[in-house]
């Protein structure tokens, strides 16, 4: 899991990289375009990452070891 977690940060520390070059302003147009893709793919698996760690996270485990899964937008859901 350790793993998982570096290379989250380690996408997420990539994606500010291009994301502060692109605001710099002083890259070329096809490096540009090259980092948004870049930055865009890495935008969208960083939200599939956090996706499925917010649906980890989202479930309640009874005493008997069953997992019941949360919804946070219902107020009537079980607390944890």
């Amino acid at each position: 899991m350790a793993e998982e977690k570096n290379n989250f940060e380690q996408e997420l520390a990539s994606l500010e990289k291009i994301v502060n070059n692109l605001e710099s302003g002083n890259v070329p147009l096809a490096d540009a375009l090259d980092q948004f893709k870049a930055g865009v793919k890495l935008s969208r698996d960083l939200d599939k990452q956090l996706t499925a760690a917010e649906e980890t996270v989202a479930k309640l485990i009874d005493k008997d070891g069953n997992e019941t899964p949360i919804d946070p937008t219902n107020s009537g859901s079980p607390e944890a």
